[in-house]
């Protein structure tokens, strides 16, 4: 029995050292992140923002959750034949001292199966995963594609 909670001892504190190290989420600065507004019963919408490393190493956005939607999946946009297609993919590199942009036709998080309405005005809250375990959580605003003349904004 003593063996057993020593093992158990060693491993819970090797969990919390390799955590306690965990900061690339400290070394990333969001910048006007935001949410694209759907039409009522859409199941699907995309995410965008600035990320910029203030670091000298290049760090890995691996995952994204929030509570608006079933799934959250970090995507990009490729030409296939001639026709621009989303694939999901398994990170986004932010370079050293440099930025990743997600942006409409480019890198992007998409949230999937939206639990409810997702409506300019709103603020949904958003956690961002890298690599080395850490987490930074945001806050986006939902915007409106359309200008106030009912006319699709350009990108």
């Amino acid at each position: 029995m003593y063996k057993y909670t020593q093992a158990l001892l060693a491993a819970a504190l090797s969990f919390i050292s390799v955590n306690a190290f965990a900061d690339n989420a400290a070394d990333i600065e969001v910048e006007q992140p935001y949410i694209r507004e759907v039409p009522p019963g859409a199941m699907a919408t995309g995410s965008f923002m600035t990320l910029t490393n203030m670091s000298d190493q290049d760090i890995q956005l691996v995952n994204a959750k929030s509570d608006a939607a079933k799934k959250v999946e970090l995507h990009t946009h490729v030409h296939d034949n001639g026709v621009m297609k989303m694939r999901q993919i398994p990170s986004i590199k932010v370079p050293a001292d440099g930025q990743a942009h997600l942006k409409p036709g480019g890198l992007h998080i998409m949230l999937i199966g939206l639990h409810d309405g997702i409506q300019a005005g709103q603020t949904i809250n958003m956690t961002l995963v890298f690599k080395d375990g850490s987490e930074k959580s945001i806050s986006m605003p939902v915007k409106s594609v359309m200008s106030h003349s009912g006319h699709m904004m350009s990108h």
